[in-house]
Protein backbone atom coordinates (compact mmCIF):
# COMPACT_ATOMS: atom_id res chain seq x y z
CA UNK A 1 0.00 0.00 0.00
CA UNK A 2 2.86 2.40 0.77
CA UNK A 3 6.27 2.29 -0.84
CA UNK A 4 8.83 3.31 1.78
CA UNK A 5 11.19 4.40 -0.99
CA UNK A 6 8.81 6.96 -2.52
CA UNK A 7 8.08 10.47 -1.26
CA UNK A 8 4.98 10.77 0.87
CA UNK A 9 3.69 12.69 3.86
CA UNK A 10 1.44 11.83 6.77
CA UNK A 11 0.03 12.82 10.11
CA UNK A 12 0.57 11.20 13.50
CA UNK A 13 -2.65 10.98 15.51
CA UNK A 14 -3.56 8.21 17.89
CA UNK A 15 -7.01 6.71 17.46
CA UNK A 16 -7.92 7.66 21.02
CA UNK A 17 -7.33 11.35 20.20
CA UNK A 18 -10.18 11.45 17.70
CA UNK A 19 -13.40 13.31 18.52
CA UNK A 20 -16.55 11.39 19.37
CA UNK A 21 -19.41 11.33 21.88
CA UNK A 22 -18.30 8.38 23.99
CA UNK A 23 -15.36 9.72 25.95
CA UNK A 24 -12.43 8.56 23.82
CA UNK A 25 -11.55 8.32 20.13
CA UNK A 26 -12.46 5.04 18.44
CA UNK A 27 -13.13 3.41 15.06
CA UNK A 28 -16.44 5.24 14.70
CA UNK A 29 -17.63 7.93 12.26
CA UNK A 30 -14.98 10.46 13.25
CA UNK A 31 -12.21 8.06 12.19
CA UNK A 32 -13.68 7.96 8.68
CA UNK A 33 -14.03 11.73 8.68
CA UNK A 34 -10.36 12.01 9.62
CA UNK A 35 -9.41 9.81 6.66
CA UNK A 36 -11.35 12.17 4.42
CA UNK A 37 -9.53 15.12 5.97
CA UNK A 38 -6.15 13.47 5.38
CA UNK A 39 -7.06 12.96 1.74
CA UNK A 40 -8.16 16.59 1.39
CA UNK A 41 -4.81 17.72 2.85
CA UNK A 42 -2.78 15.60 0.43
CA UNK A 43 -1.60 13.14 3.06
CA UNK A 44 -0.88 9.48 2.33
CA UNK A 45 -0.10 8.11 5.80
CA UNK A 46 -2.07 8.00 9.03
CA UNK A 47 0.30 6.97 11.81
CA UNK A 48 -1.18 5.42 14.96
CA UNK A 49 0.34 4.65 18.32
CA UNK A 50 0.03 1.06 19.63
CA UNK A 51 -3.54 -0.20 19.48
CA UNK A 52 -3.04 -2.82 22.21
CA UNK A 53 -5.09 -2.66 25.43
CA UNK A 54 -3.71 -0.01 27.78
CA UNK A 55 -1.82 -0.88 30.94
CA UNK A 56 -0.47 1.02 33.97
CA UNK A 57 -0.47 4.77 33.43
CA UNK A 58 -2.99 4.27 30.59
CA UNK A 59 -0.04 3.46 28.31
CA UNK A 60 -0.36 1.04 25.38
CA UNK A 61 3.34 0.21 25.85
CA UNK A 62 2.52 -1.84 29.00
CA UNK A 63 -0.28 -3.96 27.61
CA UNK A 64 -1.84 -7.23 28.78
CA UNK A 65 -1.37 -8.54 25.24
CA UNK A 66 0.97 -7.96 22.32
CA UNK A 67 -1.69 -9.39 19.99
CA UNK A 68 -5.03 -8.04 21.23
CA UNK A 69 -6.67 -4.74 20.33
CA UNK A 70 -7.86 -2.13 22.80
CA UNK A 71 -11.52 -2.52 23.84
CA UNK A 72 -11.62 1.27 24.20
CA UNK A 73 -11.23 1.66 20.43
CA UNK A 74 -14.31 -0.43 19.61
CA UNK A 75 -16.90 2.03 18.33
CA UNK A 76 -20.41 1.73 19.68
CA UNK A 77 -22.22 3.02 16.58
CA UNK A 78 -21.77 -0.23 14.58
CA UNK A 79 -23.01 -2.25 17.55
CA UNK A 80 -26.08 -0.03 17.77
CA UNK A 81 -26.58 -0.31 14.03
CA UNK A 82 -26.42 -4.11 14.22
CA UNK A 83 -29.24 -4.12 16.78
CA UNK A 84 -27.07 -5.57 19.56
CA UNK A 85 -26.88 -2.42 21.69
CA UNK A 86 -29.51 0.23 22.44
CA UNK A 87 -28.43 3.84 22.13
CA UNK A 88 -26.45 4.36 25.34
CA UNK A 89 -27.15 6.94 28.01
CA UNK A 90 -24.07 8.99 28.81
CA UNK A 91 -22.97 9.25 32.45
CA UNK A 92 -23.89 12.33 34.45
CA UNK A 93 -22.18 15.34 32.96
CA UNK A 94 -21.20 13.46 29.83
CA UNK A 95 -17.56 13.33 28.74
CA UNK A 96 -15.01 16.11 28.32
CA UNK A 97 -14.38 16.72 24.60
CA UNK A 98 -10.66 17.56 24.82
CA UNK A 99 -9.36 15.05 27.36
CA UNK A 100 -9.90 11.37 28.08
CA UNK A 101 -11.01 10.69 31.64
CA UNK A 102 -9.91 7.05 31.75
CA UNK A 103 -11.39 6.51 35.20
CA UNK A 104 -14.80 7.52 33.87
CA UNK A 105 -14.51 6.05 30.39
CA UNK A 106 -13.23 2.52 31.03
CA UNK A 107 -16.05 1.23 33.22
CA UNK A 108 -18.78 2.92 31.20
CA UNK A 109 -17.54 1.62 27.86
CA UNK A 110 -16.99 -1.89 29.18
CA UNK A 111 -20.61 -1.91 30.38
CA UNK A 112 -21.71 -0.98 26.86
CA UNK A 113 -19.59 -3.76 25.36
CA UNK A 114 -21.05 -6.29 27.77
CA UNK A 115 -24.55 -5.16 26.84
CA UNK A 116 -23.64 -5.47 23.16
CA UNK A 117 -22.31 -8.99 23.72
CA UNK A 118 -25.56 -9.98 25.38
CA UNK A 119 -27.44 -8.44 22.47
CA UNK A 120 -25.27 -10.32 19.98
CA UNK A 121 -25.98 -13.64 21.72
CA UNK A 122 -29.71 -12.96 21.78
CA UNK A 123 -30.22 -11.19 18.46
CA UNK A 124 -27.27 -12.01 16.23
CA UNK A 125 -28.12 -13.73 12.97
CA UNK A 126 -26.83 -17.15 11.99
CA UNK A 127 -24.53 -15.48 9.50
CA UNK A 128 -23.11 -13.18 12.18
CA UNK A 129 -22.59 -16.03 14.63
CA UNK A 130 -20.91 -18.09 11.92
CA UNK A 131 -18.60 -15.20 11.05
CA UNK A 132 -17.67 -14.84 14.71
CA UNK A 133 -16.95 -18.55 15.09
CA UNK A 134 -14.86 -18.59 11.92
CA UNK A 135 -12.84 -15.61 13.12
CA UNK A 136 -12.24 -17.22 16.53
CA UNK A 137 -10.93 -20.35 14.86
CA UNK A 138 -8.60 -18.34 12.60
CA UNK A 139 -7.17 -16.37 15.56
CA UNK A 140 -6.99 -19.25 18.04
CA UNK A 141 -3.20 -19.28 18.27
CA UNK A 142 -3.23 -16.08 20.35
CA UNK A 143 -6.92 -15.59 21.14
CA UNK A 144 -7.39 -18.70 23.28
CA UNK A 145 -4.68 -17.73 25.75
CA UNK A 146 -5.66 -14.06 25.77
CA UNK A 147 -9.35 -14.61 26.45
CA UNK A 148 -8.65 -17.15 29.19
CA UNK A 149 -6.11 -14.77 30.72
CA UNK A 150 -8.67 -11.95 30.77
CA UNK A 151 -11.35 -14.22 32.23
CA UNK A 152 -9.00 -15.34 34.99
CA UNK A 153 -7.88 -11.78 35.67
CA UNK A 154 -11.54 -10.82 36.08
CA UNK A 155 -12.21 -13.80 38.34
CA UNK A 156 -9.22 -12.87 40.53
CA UNK A 157 -10.13 -9.17 40.82
CA UNK A 158 -7.26 -7.97 38.68
CA UNK A 159 -4.51 -9.77 40.57
CA UNK A 160 -1.36 -10.41 38.52
CA UNK A 161 -1.06 -13.91 37.13
CA UNK A 162 1.80 -14.96 39.40
CA UNK A 163 -0.56 -14.51 42.38
CA UNK A 164 -3.23 -16.83 40.98
CA UNK A 165 -3.61 -20.33 42.45
CA UNK A 166 -0.52 -22.42 41.65
CA UNK A 167 -2.19 -24.73 39.09
CA UNK A 168 -3.40 -21.73 37.07
CA UNK A 169 -0.16 -19.82 37.48
CA UNK A 170 1.81 -22.85 36.29
CA UNK A 171 -0.74 -23.58 33.51
CA UNK A 172 -1.59 -27.08 34.68
CA UNK A 173 -3.58 -28.59 31.81
CA UNK A 174 -6.38 -29.98 33.97
CA UNK A 175 -6.74 -26.64 35.76
CA UNK A 176 -6.88 -24.75 32.46
CA UNK A 177 -9.47 -27.14 31.03
CA UNK A 178 -11.62 -26.65 34.10
CA UNK A 179 -11.20 -22.89 33.94
CA UNK A 180 -12.24 -22.77 30.28
CA UNK A 181 -15.51 -24.51 31.17
CA UNK A 182 -16.08 -22.49 34.33
CA UNK A 183 -15.46 -19.14 32.65
CA UNK A 184 -16.86 -19.90 29.20
CA UNK A 185 -19.23 -16.92 29.23
CA UNK A 186 -16.49 -14.48 30.20
CA UNK A 187 -14.15 -15.97 27.61
CA UNK A 188 -16.87 -15.47 25.01
CA UNK A 189 -17.21 -11.82 25.97
CA UNK A 190 -13.51 -11.06 25.51
CA UNK A 191 -13.47 -12.93 22.20
CA UNK A 192 -16.48 -10.91 21.04
CA UNK A 193 -14.72 -7.64 21.87
CA UNK A 194 -11.67 -8.67 19.88
CA UNK A 195 -13.83 -9.70 16.93
CA UNK A 196 -15.47 -6.28 17.00
CA UNK A 197 -12.04 -4.62 17.17
CA UNK A 198 -10.75 -6.58 14.19
CA UNK A 199 -13.89 -6.10 12.14
CA UNK A 200 -13.93 -2.36 12.72
CA UNK A 201 -10.19 -1.76 12.30
CA UNK A 202 -10.15 -3.72 9.04
CA UNK A 203 -13.14 -1.78 7.74
CA UNK A 204 -11.42 1.51 8.54
CA UNK A 205 -8.16 0.37 6.95
CA UNK A 206 -10.02 -0.71 3.81
CA UNK A 207 -11.72 2.70 3.65
CA UNK A 208 -8.40 4.50 4.10
CA UNK A 209 -6.56 2.37 1.53
CA UNK A 210 -9.29 2.98 -1.04
CA UNK A 211 -8.59 6.71 -0.65
CA UNK A 212 -4.84 6.38 -0.98
CA UNK A 213 -4.14 6.51 2.75
CA UNK A 214 -1.85 3.90 4.34
CA UNK A 215 -2.07 2.99 8.02
CA UNK A 216 1.22 3.03 9.95
CA UNK A 217 1.05 1.02 13.16
CA UNK A 218 3.37 0.96 16.15
CA UNK A 219 4.94 -2.14 17.68
CA UNK A 220 6.44 -1.92 21.19
CA UNK A 221 9.60 -4.01 21.46
CA UNK A 222 8.87 -5.38 24.95
CA UNK A 223 5.83 -6.96 26.59
CA UNK A 224 4.44 -6.41 30.07
CA UNK A 225 5.13 -8.83 32.93
CA UNK A 226 1.40 -9.06 33.68
CA UNK A 227 0.35 -10.15 30.21
CA UNK A 228 -1.11 -13.12 28.42
CA UNK A 229 2.16 -13.33 26.49
CA UNK A 230 4.33 -13.79 29.59
CA UNK A 231 1.83 -16.08 31.33
CA UNK A 232 1.39 -18.36 28.31
CA UNK A 233 5.13 -18.71 27.56
CA UNK A 234 7.12 -17.83 30.72
CA UNK A 235 10.01 -19.91 29.40
CA UNK A 236 10.70 -17.23 26.80
CA UNK A 237 11.53 -14.58 29.42
CA UNK A 238 14.16 -14.07 32.11
CA UNK A 239 12.06 -15.14 35.10
CA UNK A 240 12.96 -16.96 38.31
CA UNK A 241 11.16 -19.94 39.86
CA UNK A 242 8.56 -17.59 41.37
CA UNK A 243 7.86 -16.13 37.89
CA UNK A 244 9.52 -12.82 38.81
CA UNK A 245 11.94 -11.07 36.42
CA UNK A 246 15.59 -11.53 37.29
CA UNK A 247 16.41 -8.48 35.19
CA UNK A 248 14.33 -5.84 33.42
CA UNK A 249 14.45 -3.50 30.45
CA UNK A 250 15.40 0.16 30.40
CA UNK A 251 18.08 2.54 29.22
CA UNK A 252 21.18 3.90 30.93
CA UNK A 253 21.68 7.27 32.62
CA UNK A 254 22.20 10.31 30.41
CA UNK A 255 21.90 14.06 30.63
CA UNK A 256 18.11 13.91 30.42
CA UNK A 257 17.73 11.12 33.01
CA UNK A 258 20.63 11.06 35.52
CA UNK A 259 19.54 7.70 36.97
CA UNK A 260 18.46 6.24 33.64
CA UNK A 261 15.04 4.85 32.76
CA UNK A 262 13.87 1.64 34.41
CA UNK A 263 10.93 0.45 32.31
CA UNK A 264 10.49 -2.80 34.23
CA UNK A 265 9.53 -5.05 31.31
CA UNK A 266 10.81 -8.63 31.48
CA UNK A 267 13.58 -9.41 29.01
CA UNK A 268 13.45 -12.05 26.29
CA UNK A 269 15.35 -15.30 26.36
CA UNK A 270 16.66 -14.72 22.86
CA UNK A 271 18.52 -18.03 22.91
CA UNK A 272 15.29 -19.97 23.38
CA UNK A 273 13.43 -17.88 20.80
CA UNK A 274 16.21 -18.58 18.30
CA UNK A 275 15.82 -22.35 18.83
CA UNK A 276 12.19 -21.95 17.71
CA UNK A 277 13.29 -19.89 14.68
CA UNK A 278 11.71 -16.85 16.34
CA UNK A 279 8.21 -18.25 15.81
CA UNK A 280 6.69 -15.96 18.45
CA UNK A 281 8.00 -12.87 16.69
CA UNK A 282 6.85 -14.12 13.32
CA UNK A 283 3.34 -14.57 14.72
CA UNK A 284 3.45 -11.12 16.27
CA UNK A 285 4.52 -9.39 13.07
CA UNK A 286 1.95 -11.35 11.06
CA UNK A 287 -0.69 -9.96 13.41
CA UNK A 288 0.73 -6.43 13.02
CA UNK A 289 0.51 -6.70 9.24
CA UNK A 290 -3.13 -7.72 9.53
CA UNK A 291 -3.86 -4.31 11.02
CA UNK A 292 -1.48 -1.90 9.28
CA UNK A 293 0.28 -1.37 5.96
CA UNK A 294 3.57 -0.43 7.62
CA UNK A 295 4.60 -0.21 11.24
CA UNK A 296 7.20 1.43 13.41
CA UNK A 297 9.14 -0.81 15.79
CA UNK A 298 9.79 1.01 19.03
CA UNK A 299 13.32 0.96 20.55
CA UNK A 300 14.83 -0.74 17.52
CA UNK A 301 18.30 -0.51 19.00
CA UNK A 302 17.27 -3.26 21.46
CA UNK A 303 17.54 -5.81 18.64
CA UNK A 304 21.23 -4.98 18.23
CA UNK A 305 21.96 -4.60 21.91
CA UNK A 306 19.69 -4.12 24.91
CA UNK A 307 20.25 -2.69 28.38
CA UNK A 308 19.76 -5.25 31.14
CA UNK A 309 19.02 -3.92 34.64
CA UNK A 310 19.08 -6.21 37.70
CA UNK A 311 15.52 -6.50 39.00
CA UNK A 312 16.77 -5.62 42.48
CA UNK A 313 18.02 -2.22 41.32
CA UNK A 314 15.37 0.54 41.79
CA UNK A 315 16.99 2.70 39.09
CA UNK A 316 18.80 1.99 35.81
CA UNK A 317 22.23 2.87 37.15
CA UNK A 318 23.53 -0.69 37.50
CA UNK A 319 22.63 -2.09 34.08
CA UNK A 320 24.81 -3.68 31.41
CA UNK A 321 24.55 -3.90 27.64
CA UNK A 322 23.79 -7.34 26.20
CA UNK A 323 23.79 -8.46 22.54
CA UNK A 324 20.38 -8.71 20.89
CA UNK A 325 19.30 -11.24 18.25
CA UNK A 326 20.48 -9.07 15.36
CA UNK A 327 19.64 -9.71 11.75
CA UNK A 328 18.93 -13.42 12.38
CA UNK A 329 15.57 -12.40 13.87
CA UNK A 330 14.41 -10.45 10.82
CA UNK A 331 15.80 -13.01 8.40
CA UNK A 332 13.71 -15.69 10.12
CA UNK A 333 10.58 -13.56 9.95
CA UNK A 334 11.12 -12.63 6.30
CA UNK A 335 11.49 -16.28 5.36
CA UNK A 336 7.86 -16.70 6.41
CA UNK A 337 6.26 -13.31 5.78
CA UNK A 338 8.37 -11.85 2.98
CA UNK A 339 9.80 -8.30 2.92
CA UNK A 340 8.86 -6.35 6.04
CA UNK A 341 7.48 -2.79 5.79
CA UNK A 342 9.17 -1.60 8.98
CA UNK A 343 10.28 1.82 10.19
CA UNK A 344 13.05 1.51 12.78
CA UNK A 345 12.77 3.82 15.79
CA UNK A 346 16.53 4.32 15.99
CA UNK A 347 16.65 7.08 18.59
CA UNK A 348 18.66 7.27 21.79
CA UNK A 349 22.18 5.87 22.14
CA UNK A 350 22.85 4.67 18.60
CA UNK A 351 26.06 2.70 18.11
CA UNK A 352 27.54 1.35 14.85
CA UNK A 353 25.94 -2.07 15.37
CA UNK A 354 22.47 -0.47 15.40
CA UNK A 355 23.15 1.37 12.14
CA UNK A 356 24.54 -1.82 10.60
CA UNK A 357 21.42 -3.77 11.62
CA UNK A 358 19.03 -1.09 10.38
CA UNK A 359 20.76 -0.69 7.04
CA UNK A 360 21.37 -4.43 6.66
CA UNK A 361 17.65 -5.05 7.01
CA UNK A 362 16.83 -2.16 4.65
CA UNK A 363 14.62 -0.39 7.21
CA UNK A 364 14.30 3.41 7.17
CA UNK A 365 15.23 5.15 10.42
CA UNK A 366 13.79 8.26 12.07
CA UNK A 367 14.90 11.89 12.23
CA UNK A 368 13.35 14.29 14.77
CA UNK A 369 13.79 17.91 13.72
CA UNK A 370 13.32 19.21 17.27
CA UNK A 371 16.57 17.43 18.21
CA UNK A 372 18.64 19.28 15.60
CA UNK A 373 19.40 22.63 17.20
CA UNK A 374 21.44 21.73 20.27
CA UNK A 375 24.88 21.72 18.64
CA UNK A 376 25.87 23.07 15.23
CA UNK A 377 25.52 22.43 11.49
CA UNK A 378 27.01 18.94 11.81
CA UNK A 379 24.07 17.70 13.90
CA UNK A 380 22.59 14.49 12.47
CA UNK A 381 19.06 15.74 13.11
CA UNK A 382 19.33 18.75 10.79
CA UNK A 383 17.70 18.20 7.38
CA UNK A 384 20.82 18.95 5.30
CA UNK A 385 22.46 15.90 6.93
CA UNK A 386 19.59 13.47 6.27
CA UNK A 387 19.50 10.77 3.63
CA UNK A 388 16.55 9.38 1.72
CA UNK A 389 15.86 6.19 3.73
CA UNK A 390 14.43 8.04 6.72
CA UNK A 391 11.12 9.22 8.12
CA UNK A 392 11.36 12.89 9.06
CA UNK A 393 9.31 14.05 12.04
CA UNK A 394 8.71 17.48 13.49
CA UNK A 395 8.34 15.56 16.75
CA UNK A 396 6.65 12.42 18.04
CA UNK A 397 4.13 11.67 20.78
CA UNK A 398 7.03 11.60 23.28
CA UNK A 399 8.13 15.14 22.40
CA UNK A 400 6.73 18.57 22.95
CA UNK A 401 4.51 19.97 20.26
CA UNK A 402 6.56 22.27 18.02
CA UNK A 403 5.09 25.37 19.67
CA UNK A 404 5.70 23.83 23.08
CA UNK A 405 9.31 23.07 22.13
CA UNK A 406 9.86 26.61 20.87
CA UNK A 407 8.46 28.15 24.04
CA UNK A 408 10.54 25.95 26.37
CA UNK A 409 13.80 25.59 24.38
CA UNK A 410 16.99 27.27 25.59
CA UNK A 411 17.47 30.69 24.04
CA UNK A 412 20.43 29.54 21.93
CA UNK A 413 18.49 26.62 20.41
CA UNK A 414 15.53 28.87 19.69
CA UNK A 415 17.79 31.43 18.03
CA UNK A 416 19.50 28.76 15.94
CA UNK A 417 16.15 27.29 14.87
CA UNK A 418 14.84 30.75 14.07
CA UNK A 419 17.79 31.37 11.79
CA UNK A 420 17.97 27.92 10.21
CA UNK A 421 14.30 27.40 9.36
CA UNK A 422 13.71 30.51 9.37
CA UNK A 423 10.90 30.93 11.88
CA UNK A 424 9.40 32.96 14.68
CA UNK A 425 6.87 32.24 17.40
CA UNK A 426 3.89 32.66 15.08
CA UNK A 427 4.96 30.30 12.31
CA UNK A 428 7.54 27.88 13.75
CA UNK A 429 5.15 24.93 13.38
CA UNK A 430 4.74 25.56 9.66
CA UNK A 431 8.48 26.17 9.27
CA UNK A 432 9.28 22.77 10.82
CA UNK A 433 6.64 20.99 8.76
CA UNK A 434 7.98 22.66 5.62
CA UNK A 435 11.58 21.72 6.49
CA UNK A 436 10.63 18.07 6.96
CA UNK A 437 8.60 17.96 3.76
CA UNK A 438 11.27 19.74 1.70
CA UNK A 439 14.01 17.40 2.93
CA UNK A 440 15.23 14.41 0.92
CA UNK A 441 13.76 11.98 3.48
CA UNK A 442 11.33 9.68 1.71
CA UNK A 443 8.60 10.08 4.34
CA UNK A 444 7.64 13.15 6.36
CA UNK A 445 5.25 12.93 9.30
CA UNK A 446 3.97 15.57 11.70
CA UNK A 447 1.67 15.44 14.67
CA UNK A 448 -1.80 16.87 14.18
CA UNK A 449 -1.01 19.19 17.10
CA UNK A 450 1.72 20.75 14.95
CA UNK A 451 -0.57 21.22 11.97
CA UNK A 452 -2.89 23.09 14.32
CA UNK A 453 -0.07 25.09 15.92
CA UNK A 454 -0.92 23.95 19.44
CA UNK A 455 1.16 24.58 22.57
CA UNK A 456 2.70 22.43 25.27
CA UNK A 457 -0.62 21.76 27.01
CA UNK A 458 -1.57 19.59 24.02
CA UNK A 459 1.37 17.21 24.39
CA UNK A 460 0.45 13.52 24.18
CA UNK A 461 3.02 11.93 26.49
CA UNK A 462 5.97 12.83 28.70
CA UNK A 463 8.23 9.77 29.07
CA UNK A 464 9.20 8.77 32.59
CA UNK A 465 6.16 10.42 34.14
CA UNK A 466 2.71 9.25 35.17
CA UNK A 467 -0.46 11.22 35.59
CA UNK A 468 -3.55 12.52 33.87
CA UNK A 469 -1.50 14.60 31.44
CA UNK A 470 -0.35 11.50 29.51
CA UNK A 471 -2.31 9.75 26.73
CA UNK A 472 -5.41 11.89 27.29
CA UNK A 473 -5.29 14.51 24.52
CA UNK A 474 -8.16 14.81 22.05
CA UNK A 475 -9.09 17.33 19.40
CA UNK A 476 -12.47 18.56 18.20
CA UNK A 477 -13.37 19.42 14.66
CA UNK A 478 -13.79 23.12 15.37
CA UNK A 479 -10.01 23.20 15.93
CA UNK A 480 -9.35 22.14 12.32
CA UNK A 481 -9.94 25.17 10.13
CA UNK A 482 -9.78 25.32 6.37
CA UNK A 483 -6.62 27.43 6.37
CA UNK A 484 -4.59 24.77 8.22
CA UNK A 485 -5.82 22.15 5.76
CA UNK A 486 -4.97 24.37 2.78
CA UNK A 487 -1.46 25.19 3.99
CA UNK A 488 -0.64 21.56 4.80
CA UNK A 489 -1.85 20.50 1.34
CA UNK A 490 0.19 23.27 -0.29
CA UNK A 491 3.40 22.34 1.55
CA UNK A 492 2.88 18.67 0.76
CA UNK A 493 2.27 19.30 -2.93
CA UNK A 494 5.14 21.77 -3.30
CA UNK A 495 7.57 19.21 -1.86
CA UNK A 496 6.45 16.48 -4.26
CA UNK A 497 4.78 14.29 -1.63
CA UNK A 498 1.31 14.12 -3.10
CA UNK A 499 -0.34 13.51 -6.43
CA UNK A 500 -2.11 16.84 -6.20
CA UNK A 501 -1.09 19.43 -8.77
CA UNK A 502 -0.14 22.82 -7.41
CA UNK A 503 -2.50 24.44 -9.90
CA UNK A 504 -5.45 22.70 -8.22
CA UNK A 505 -4.71 24.27 -4.86
CA UNK A 506 -6.48 27.51 -4.00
Amino acid sequence: MIDLEQRAAGVLLHVTSLPGPHGIGDFGPDAYRFVDWLQSAGQRIWQWLPTNPIGPGNSPYQSVSAFAGSPLMVALEPLIGAGWLPAPTLPDGGFAPHQVDFGKVIGWRQAQLRAAHAGFIAKGTKTEHAAFAQWCEAQADWLDDYTLFMALETAHDGQPWWQWPAPLCARDKAALDTARKQHAAEIGFWAFVQWCFDTQSHALKTYANARGIAIMGDLPIFIAHHSADCWSRPDLYLLDAAHQPTSVAGCPPDAMAPTGQRWGNPLYRWDRMAKEDFAWWTARLRRALDQADVFRIDHFRGFAGYYEIPATCPTAEEGEWRPGPGKALFDAIERVLGPLPIVAEDLGLITPDVVELRDGCGFPGMKILQFGFGTDATDDFLPHNWGRPFVAYTGTHDNHTVRGWWQSAPARERAYAGSYLPASDGDVHWAMIRACCNSVANLAVCQLQDVLGLGVEHRMNTPGTVGDHNWTWRFTWDMVDGEATRVLALITAASGRTQFELARLP
